[in-house]
């Protein structure tokens, strides 16, 4: 299937600081895909649950209000929103401490039922990069595309310490490998390299080379 069928379905996944995002935007944008960011979402319904106080060490708290936030994903790559109860939460899911407590929200098996109905509502009849940590082994199994983006954890800190001007770069490595161990052995939709996904260590490539590389096996797919 050629990405131009405007059926085409890549699921991309990898751990944060791999390059997902801005790799997953740029495939998009450069074959006319719409683009789906799922680590947004759970940001959003984190940043919704830290506003209403819920207890986020309580898992059973967590799950029942898991059905309330009002969610919504703009899908242009170049211009990507995400909402929740109509409120653009861009900058808020970026917050520390947003970053600090998503992996909690995220690892509550009722929350990623949620959040699995929405995403595949959008995937629909497909034409989509989706990017996030379950996507070609949950989410989209049936995938026509599976990449796997990896980097080491110095060049993963090195870059979202870039995006987050100030921030300490050892500091945020040691975060990358915590949410890493959180991610890889929760109990829901673990962090997994799908067995039909390509994998990519973006470590020595410049974007613009990864994505090159994204887009090369699209259009071969």
């Amino acid at each position: 299937m050629s990405a131009e069928s405007g059926s085409v379905v890549v699921a991309m996944d990898g751990p944060s600081g791999s390059g997902k995002s801005s790799t997953a935007r740029g495939v998009a944008a450069r074959l006319g895909l719409r683009y789906l960011d799922t680590g947004a979402q759970f940001r959003a319904m984190t940043v919704w649950m830290l506003r209403h106080h819920v207890d986020l060490s309580d898992p059973e708290a967590v799950a029942a209000a898991a059905d309330r936030p009002e969610l919504a994903s703009g899908t242009d790559p170049r211009h990507p929103t995400i909402c929740v109860d109509g409120e653009d939460v861009a900058e808020s899911i970026r917050s520390d401490e947003t970053t600090r407590s998503v992996s909690a929200v995220a690892s509550v098996p009722a929350v990623r039922k949620r959040l699995l109905e929405l995403q595949r509502s959008i995937i629909g009849a497909g034409g989509i990069v989706v990017e996030g940590r379950d996507i070609g082994s949950v989410v989209a199994p049936d995938a026509d595309v599976k990449i796997y983006l990896t980097a080491d954890s110095a060049a993963r800190a090195a870059r979202r310490t870039a995006e987050q001007r100030g921030a300490d770069v050892a500091a945020t490595e040691a975060d990358l490998q915590r949410r890493d161990r959180i991610d890889s052995t929760r109990a829901a939709a673990p962090l997994t390299i799908p067995d039909d996904a390509v994998h990519i260590d973006t470590t020595p490539y410049t974007l613009a080379e990864v994505i090159d590389q994204v887009v090369a096996l699209v259009r071969e797919s």
